[in-house]
C-alpha cells in the first residue's frame, strides 16, 4: 500500500515538473516571437521635379533660392508678362467685337430699315407710272409721225428699267422682314468661338507667366537668373519634393514573407541616433533585384531583394534627401496592427 502511494507521488512530482518546463518553454517561444524583429537599410528617397516655362521669355524674377522650402502653388519665378498682356487685350477686343456683330445678325433688321425698304417700293411704283405714261404718250406722237420710233423705244426701255427697280425693291422689303440668314448667323457664332478660344488661350498664357511649385518642397537648384532668356520647357528650377518623405529600402527575400503593407516601422538616423521616427510600409515591390550599391547593408550585395518604400513621418524636418536609414519593423505583432495609414497624425 505504502509503495502504492510511493509510485503515484512520484508520478505526480514528474507531471508537474513537465508541465512547469513545458510551460516555461512555451512562455520564452512567445517573448521571443513578440520581440523579433526585422532590420533593413535604406535612404531618404530623393524625388525632383525640374520647374520649366511653357513659354518663351525674358526671367523677370526669381522668388526663391537654393534651400528654400516652398508650398504648393507657390509663385517661384515669373518671366516677362508684357507681350502677354498685350495679347490677351487683342482677343479681347475682336471677341467683343464680334460678339456685337453676332448680337446684330440675331435682332434682325429694325423697323427703321424695313420702313426704309417699303418707301424703296413706293418709289419704285411711282417712277414705273411716270414710265409708263411718258410711253404713252411717245406712242400717241408717233401715230403722228411727231416723234421717231427710237424715242419710242427709249420709252419702253425706261419702262422695263422701272419694272426691275420694283422688283428689286419688293425683295429688299422681304429680306428686311425675314432678317439674316441661318448660315451668317452659325458662322458668326463660330467666329465669336474660335476668338473666345484664343482669348482664353491668351490668357492662359499670360498665367503661365508665374511658375508655380507644382507640389511641397525644397529648392535644389537654382540653374537660371533674372534677366536670362529662356525657351518653352527650359529648366529654371529644381524643386526636391519632401511631400511624402519616402525612404527606400530593401528586403531579402527569406523575410518577404513576414511584411506586409501598412505595417508600422521605427526608422533611426546617424544624425539623431536617440530618435526614433514613426512611419509604416507604403509598398513592395512585386519583382526582385540585385541591392543597389549606395545600400548599407551587411549581406551580400549580390542577394536578389525586394525595394520596399516606406512612408516616414518628419514633422520636423530633420530627415536630409538621401540620408542613410536603419528600419526596424516588429514583425510578430498581431494581425490587428497592420493598418493603411495615409497620413502622420494616424496612432
Amino acid at each position: 500500500m505504502h509503495l502504492f502511494v510511493s509510485q503515484r507521488l512520484l508520478l505526480s512530482t514528474v507531471l508537474t515538473i513537465l508541465l512547469a518546463i513545458t510551460s516555461g518553454c512555451s512562455e520564452q517561444r512567445e517573448k521571443s516571437k513578440v520581440s523579433e524583429v526585422l532590420t533593413v537599410f535604406g535612404n531618404v528617397d530623393i524625388r525632383e521635379v525640374q520647374l520649366a516655362f511653357q513659354d518663351a521669355g525674358r526671367i523677370l524674377n526669381l522668388g526663391v533660392d537654393e534651400g528654400t522650402s516652398v508650398r504648393q502653388g507657390q509663385v517661384v519665378a515669373e518671366i516677362d508678362p508684357a507681350r502677354y498682356q498685350l495679347e490677351a487685350r487683342r482677343f479681347a477686343g475682336e471677341v467683343a467685337a464680334q460678339s456685337q456683330v453676332l448680337d446684330r445678325l440675331r435682332q434682325g433688321s429694325r423697323p427703321q430699315e424695313v420702313a426704309i425698304a417699303r418707301a424703296g417700293v413706293m418709289a419704285a411704283k411711282a417712277n414705273l407710272k411716270d414710265a409708263e405714261i411718258l410711253l404713252s404718250r411717245k406712242q400717241s406722237l408717233l401715230l403722228t409721225n411727231r416723234i421717231s420710233q427710237q424715242e419710242v423705244d427709249s420709252a419702253q426701255a425706261r419702262v422695263q428699267t422701272a419694272l426691275a427697280a420694283l422688283k428689286s425693291a419688293e425683295e429688299g422689303v422681304s429680306l428686311a422682314v425675314e432678317g439674316p440668314r441661318k448660315e451668317d448667323v452659325a458662322a458668326a457664332e463660330a467666329s465669336l468661338n474660335a476668338l473666345q478660344a484664343s482669348k482664353e488661350l491668351a490668357e492662359k498664357r499670360l498665367a503661365d507667366t508665374k511658375l508655380l511649385a507644382p507640389s511641397d518642397g525644397i529648392i535644389r537648384n537654382r540653374i537660371l537668373e533674372p534677366g536670362a532668356m529662356v525657351s518653352s520647357g527650359t529648366p529654371v528650377l529644381t524643386l526636391s519634393l519632401t511631400n511624402p518623405l519616402w525612404v527606400r529600402a530593401y528586403i531579402g527575400e527569406p523575410d518577404l514573407g513576414k511584411i506586409q503593407e501598412g505595417m508600422r516601422v521605427e526608422l533611426r538616423t546617424d544624425t539623431h541616433r536617440n530618435k526614433v521616427y514613426k512611419g509604416w510600409v507604403g509598398f513592395i515591390s512585386s519583382t526582385a533585384e540585385f541591392t543597389p550599391k549606395t545600400v548599407e547593408s551587411t549581406e551580400l550585395r549580390t542577394k536578389l531583394v525586394y525595394r520596399a518604400r516606406i512612408i516616414a513621418c518628419d514633422p520636423q524636418r530633420e530627415l536630409r534627401l538621401g540620408m542613410p536609414v536603419t528600419v526596424t519593423i516588429n514583425v510578430t505583432k498581431d494581425a490587428s496592427s497592420v493598418k493603411d495609414y495615409t497620413t502622420c497624425g494616424q496612432p
